[in-house]
């Protein structure tokens, strides 16, 4: 039953979350499952490709928001930035890494800072050329500009934070 115009209902995961006043918000709901799920899948094996086995999704953005912009990070300035609530999270992931080698701890004052340690630089460096290779080549041939992604990203980063005010509300009722 396929032709031209024909109306179908939106894909999503929930439909009866669907049947209120914005249906295409759970269309992006479904997307960001399905794009969730495949990023997390992606990274564990770049990253094991890249030498470093049996990591978490966590421990491998935890590992490469450590190595961005080479400066030392604080457990808070990581939660802030990867948007994680719990710091227990974030906090095990570094032990784990510095377990590996892969990172270095010392101390400001009182707080505990984290830097990347030269088997992680080599680790993400690895993670890097391969993420260029097969991800990025791949989306370079599906012709998606730089600027949609940009765009893209920017509505992203702007839904979480209807997302965000939405928890805080539901929290307090």
């Amino acid at each position: 039953m396929s032709g031209k115009g024909q109306d179908f209902a939106p894909v999503v995961a929930s439909g009866h979350l669907a049947s209120g006043e914005l249906p295409g918000l759970s269309e992006i709901e479904f997307g960001l499952i399905m794009l969730n799920h495949a990023f997390n899948r992606w990274i564990v094996r770049c990253m094991a490709a890249a030498g470093v086995p049996d990591l978490s999704p966590i421990d491998i953005l935890v590992l490469h928001n450590i190595k961005s912009r080479n400066r030392p990070k604080t457990i808070a300035d990581i939660c802030l930035i990867l948007n994680i609530e719990d710091t227990h999270v974030v906090t095990y992931a570094v032990k784990k890494l510095e377990r590996l080698k892969l990172v270095r701890s010392g101390k400001r004052g009182k707080e505990k800072l984290v830097s990347i340690a030269p088997a992680g630089e080599a680790a993400c460096a690895r993670y890097f050329e391969i993420r260029e290779a097969l991800l990025v080549q791949s989306v370079l041939g599906a012709e998606v500009s730089g600027e949609s992604l940009s765009a893209m990203a920017g509505k992203l980063r702007a839904l979480s934070g209807h997302y965000d005010q939405a928890a805080r509300s539901a929290a307090s009722m």
